[in-house]
């Protein structure tokens, strides 16, 4: 298939839909396997709850990491996809060209960050002398050297941009199983290598980051005809493509970060009952990936099949795109809500959970869950969002979802000193999240799709 009639505007919707996303989904299930996997090795560290407090206090720097790459990949995806559909091939390059200038510079910041500022974050969250000093060598090691993860995401949001996700599952699902390979070797130690307890965590994640840059960069250099790499092009920004990446990627990152706030928030308000609360709070982030990360990956491979058929004029594409994206989003979620709430305890002893563990879990994953269908509606909806280049609707809904609304009545929760209530503020933010994201959805889809 050639430049002029890409995939996005003649194949079938729904065979799309699966062949754009089904890739991704796969290799963010890898991904969500190593978080959860890498999460178990952790919590066989010393007495296992200490350290996994201490990277799930990492876990917001990684999460603010992991916000500015992809959000700054979303913008490079919906402009670059949006061109291609338009036939706008110079401006495609130019959005590749100088979103791999961009993802150098945001790489520079964090190692700033984890030279300098890594200990004190942590230390802004817990005074335990183990946790922090667990905390502090996890999150430098991570920060320091994040290159690979940054462009790493960057390669496989240019793959998805022009279609081809398999490459971009290729690029994610081996570097995720490198990380879970290479876990108990680092964690532990084996032969020559020592045991590096939560170092070896970080080294194993960066080793697995490694590995999926260097095979995007070469999918991208060998199989991505539609884009021309340059490297004069990169060195030299050109400013209306910078603004129009980040008209899009702002939005996105701070849409993204604003999860950064709210676990940063939450550690805060669970660490006032007990450390082992904050453990339960991580792990509640380990086993939702598991349902979360497919959606997610639905809803990046929806976005250039919106975006293109919106630049190509197509009406049509678009509602049946939106439509079956939303019944898969919702069925996934449905069965992770499913699985928490008829096996929460053989899902927490996966993580060396003691008694006291399990009595906090239980309530909390149950709880929680309840929320799942209603998130799987508004990541759908949201898809719209970030494709029209209307992400500032999707922050609004974050910004009210987990800051408005779920760390208030968090807290508001915690002052009864009881923490089994604190976990209802999750199904309350999103039944919030629902509200707006259907309103937004409704005035944006009456202004572009019904006027096509």
């Amino acid at each position: 298939m050639n430049t002029k009639e890409n995939k996005m505007g003649v194949m079938p919707v729904k065979q799309l839909i699966i062949s754009m996303s089904l890739p991704m989904m796969l290799s963010m299930l890898v991904q969500a396997l190593y978080n959860v996997v890498d999460s178990i090795f952790v919590a066989q560290i010393g007495d296992g709850q200490s350290a996994l407090a201490a990277v799930t206090l990492a876990f917001p720097m990684q999460n603010l990491m992991i916000a500015v790459s992809s959000g700054t990949g979303v913008g490079i995806n919906a402009l670059l996809s949006r061109s291609l559909g338009a036939k706008d091939f110079a401006k495609s390059d130019s959005a590749a060209n100088n979103g791999l200038l961009l993802t150098f510079i945001n790489y520079i910041i964090f190692l700033v960050i984890g030279i300098f500022f890594a200990g004190a974050f942590i230390n802004t969250q817990t005074s335990d002398p183990i946790i922090r000093s667990y905390g502090t060598e996890y999150l430098s090691i991570i920060c320091c050297f994040s290159v690979a993860l940054f462009f790493q995401m960057t390669f496989e949001r240019l793959l998805q941009s022009t279609g081809k996700t398999l490459f971009s599952m290729i690029s994610q699902g081996t570097g995720a199983i490198v990380n879970i390979i290479f876990d108990p070797l680092f964690i532990f130690g084996f032969g020559p290598i020592p045991a590096l307890g939560v170092a070896g965590a970080a080294y194993a994640t960066i080793l697995g980051q490694l590995i999926g840059c260097s095979i995007g960069i070469f999918c991208n250099l060998r199989f991505n005809k539609e884009i021309n790499f340059s490297f004069h092009k990169i060195i030299a920004p050109d400013s209306s493509t910078i603004r129009d990446i980040y008209y899009v990627g702002v939005p996105s990152i701070l849409m993204m970060s604003i999860g950064s706030v709210m676990t940063y928030m939450m550690n805060l308000i669970l660490g006032t009952f007990s450390s082992i609360a904050i453990s339960v709070f991580g792990v509640y982030f380990r086993l939702q990936s598991f349902f979360f990360m497919p959606v997610f990956g639905l809803n990046n491979g929806l976005i250039p099949v919106l975006a293109y058929n919106y630049g190509a004029r197509n009406k049509a594409r678009i509602k049946e795109s939106l439509k079956f994206a939303l019944i898969l989003a919702v069925s996934i979620m449905c069965i992770g809500a499913v699985c928490f709430l008829s096996i929460p305890e053989a899902l927490l002893h996966l993580f060396n959970a003691s008694d006291e563990m399990i009595s906090i879990g239980v309530p909390a994953l149950r709880t929680i869950c309840l929320s799942f269908p209603l998130a799987g509606v508004c990541i759908a909806m949201g898809s719209i969002f970030q494709a029209f280049s209307k992400s500032f609707y999707s922050l609004i809904v974050s910004v009210g979802r987990q800051l408005v609304v779920l760390i208030p009545a968090a807290w508001l929760l915690s002052r009864t000193g009881v923490l089994a209530n604190v976990w209802f503020a999750f199904p309350i933010a999103e039944l919030a999240s629902l509200v707006l994201s259907t309103f937004f959805f409704t005035k944006l889809y009456r202004s572009t799709v019904s006027t096509l």
